[in-house]
């Protein structure tokens, strides 16, 4: 089910780099708005400003001008400890490359984010033990990376993204280093995730990841080239937007 609060605001969003004596604008007046609840995906080419997007979401970055609101908050307004926070406690982070620790078992690699959290997340060992249950690989807990494969790997990613109940799960091109019947089955899992309330944003250049999604926005060159999906979503953004234009 989705809400009609967004849980994810962007309003004029500019993010540019300096490559020596040249510009480039990675974002150029971005604007939008998920709510909780959806399913969205990123598209786009390399240099679409999509992975930019990403990290501004994730608040691994900064814009050089306009806004962004995460759960309510302006990130803008939230110091470097905020941002660490929101990081740790409301967003989950999954990757093309799994990030594991080679010497840790799949059940220390969950459990390792949750020694850190700051909020109180109950019995670590349980906690971790039950994301693992969650993304299938309840009888794996005790294996290393090497002794997984590739999608029992990005499951483990993911249930590590899952161990501090975030509100939103980012995943950059989660399926990029896995073939066509493990994507299927990842993404069939972000779908049973987002069945459960998670909000899924996922970055993909593939038609056939972004097929799993309620909703596509595609980027070209900074800027949104279209935004398909759920229209009563569409017309909340378009509303939402023009009011705080005018």
């Amino acid at each position: 089910m989705t809400s009609t609060r967004p849980i994810i605001s962007c309003r004029d969003l500019t993010r540019i780099y300096r490559m020596g004596d040249q510009e480039v604008r990675a974002l150029d007046g971005v604007s939008l708005d998920i709510h909780e609840g959806e399913f969205v995906a990123i598209m786009g080419p390399s240099g679409s400003g999509k992975s930019s997007l990403m990290n501004l979401i994730g608040a691994l970055d900064r814009p050089t001008s306009g806004e962004m609101w995460i759960n309510g908050r302006a990130l803008s307004e939230m110091n470097r400890d905020e941002l660490a926070d929101l990081r740790n406690e409301t967003l989950g982070f999954v990757f093309q490359q799994f990030n594991l620790l080679a010497r840790q078992d799949a059940f220390q690699n969950v459990r390792l984010p949750l020694r850190y959290a700051r909020k109180d997340v109950g019995d670590i060992d349980a906690r971790a033990k039950a994301c693992l249950e969650m993304v299938g690989l309840g009888t794996r807990m005790d294996h290393r990376p090497m002794q997984l494969s590739g999608g029992q790997q990005q499951r483990v990613a993911i249930a590590r993204a899952l161990s501090n109940y975030p509100k939103i799960l980012l995943a950059d091109e989660p399926t990029g280093a896995l073939d066509t019947k493990t994507t299927v089955e990842i993404m069939h899992l972000m779908q049973d995730l987002n069945k459960q309330g998670i909000t899924v944003v996922v970055i993909t250049h593939e038609n056939e990841v972004a097929a799993y999604a309620k909703r596509q926005i595609h980027f070209r060159d900074g800027k949104i080239e279209s935004d398909t999906g759920h229209p009563e979503l569409q017309a909340a953004n378009i509303q939402t937007i023009n009011g705080a234009r005018a």
